[in-house]
């Protein structure tokens, strides 16, 4: 009987340890509707699903940064629940505490999931300009802006903001993690797999070029560029972005 309680026990422990491991792993599915991919030491993307009735299962693609055990989480999935369960697979898996959150721009696919992290008192980074348009639609309202730039950091971890300018949304900015080299544009650049420029409703087709050419000329060194929706590349997303921007 003894034998078969130590033999439970070291099979108990191993199942903990094992499920404390997964982050390491390249992927982990956290549900369905949401995956977990390591990118670099310290930087993960997130990509979260929903159906949209003309598109179908469409996902997206957020960023998480972390050092030591902090984070800052970079767009939420599609809404509370999704955001919930990252949230969770974090704090609870990954034994993280997130210390801010900042969305690339005012859209469902960057905040849909913002106010459960306010229920959690995640301190609330955005843009002026985003700031203004929740306002505006009766979204939650970030607790600081910024106009042009700001760096944040996650232990050791540097972490710049710049708004280049309008170009899917009048608001959106990007997040350059220098000491990584990696880029987090979301929805202003493109994944190759994508045929035109998608929903630029709220969007400014004549500033665009220009805050493409700003990304182009500022983060030559970038080795990985998260886009917003569709695969990770690098330097080569915004050159295909910017050939999309030509009538």
């Amino acid at each position: 009987m003894m034998k078969k309680i130590t033999i439970f026990f070291f099979l108990f422990v191993c199942f903990i340890m094992t499920a404390h491991s997964q982050p390491h792993s390249d992927e982990v599915e956290i549900s369905k509707d949401l995956r977990l991919i390591r990118l670099k030491e310290g930087i993960y993307q997130h990509i979260s699903y929903i159906d949209i009735p003309q598109y179908g299962r469409f996902p997206a693609n957020g960023m998480v940064v972390t050092d030591g055990k902090e984070a800052i989480l970079f767009d939420t999935p599609w809404n509370d629940s999704l955001t919930s369960a990252l949230y969770h697979y974090l704090t609870s898996v990954m034994d993280l505490k997130i210390i801010a959150f900042v969305p690339n721009h005012w859209h469902e696919d960057c905040m849909g999931g913002v106010g459960f992290l306010k229920k959690h008192q995640i301190v609330f980074y955005a843009s002026e300009i985003t700031g203004k348009i929740a306002e505006e639609q009766k979204l939650p309202v970030p607790d600081v802006t910024f106009r042009d730039s700001l760096e944040l950091r996650v232990g050791e971890t540097a972490i710049w903001l710049y708004f280049p300018g309008p170009a899917h949304s009048k608001d959106n900015i990007v997040a350059w993690i220098p000491g990584k080299k990696v880029l987090f544009a979301g929805c202003m650049l493109k994944s190759l797999a994508s045929t035109d420029l998608g929903n630029i409703e709220d969007g400014d087709l004549t500033a665009y070029p220009k805050t493409i050419d700003f990304l182009i000329s500022k983060f030559k060194s970038a080795e990985i560029v998260i886009p917003g929706h569709g695969s990770v590349g690098g330097l080569e997303l915004i050159k295909y972005t910017k050939e999309l921007l030509k009538p």
